[in-house]
């Protein structure tokens, strides 16, 4: 059984390990930089990226999750893919530069912009939660769409890394959850 870590300093981690259990993965939470060795691909859910920025950084699990990263798959929801992103603006942050694309945050608009769709993917119609969401402005050669909401990529894998702009977590049966574990 494959062990997933969810990146526990912000954001809703419980849902994240809920979902991934519910697809016959473990998970497990990860506060600090030993508890990286026991997973096999880790979680960085949504949340605020400047403050989960600050975190990382408090917490000393910057590099720490660099090296995880360079080994072993990463995927980011919403704020989590705003910190695996090459480039963010809107304004400009920086990031841990895991993926080849660019990130606008809070692209969709406020809190009242947030919304439910349902969208079409490699895996069947899913439902995707947007709240306050970014938009990847830019998906780099080597980078896959596996969804579109409109015309922009909600859904991006590139290499081992993989990235949504919804709340896949918030959903009811996770198709999402599923790939990840997946491709561990």
């Amino acid at each position: 059984m494959k062990t997933v870590g969810v990146l526990a300093l912000q954001g809703d981690f419980e849902a994240h390990r809920r979902a991934i259990e519910d697809e016959g993965g473990r998970a497990v939470e990860v506060r600090s930089a030993s508890e990286l060795d026991a997973c096999d691909g880790l979680i960085v859910p949504g949340g605020e990226s400047t403050t989960m920025l600050k975190l990382l950084e408090i917490e000393q699990l910057t590099e720490p999750l660099r090296a995880f990263a360079a080994k072993k798959p990463v995927f980011g929801t919403c704020a989590g893919a705003i910190l695996l992103a090459q480039h963010v603006t809107h304004p400009e942050q920086s990031s841990l530069q895991l993926m080849d694309i660019d990130v606008e945050r809070n692209a969709y608009g406020r809190q009242i912009n947030s919304c439910i769709a349902h969208i079409d993917t490699a895996e069947g119609e899913v439902e995707a939660v947007f709240i306050r969401a970014p938009k990847i402005r830019r998906v780099g050669p080597t980078g896959r769409v596996l969804a579109t909401f409109g015309k922009d990529p909600v859904w991006v894998m590139d290499g081992r890394h993989m990235v949504t702009t919804f709340h896949p977590e918030l959903s009811a049966g996770s198709r999402v959850h599923r790939r990840f574990l997946q491709s561990l």
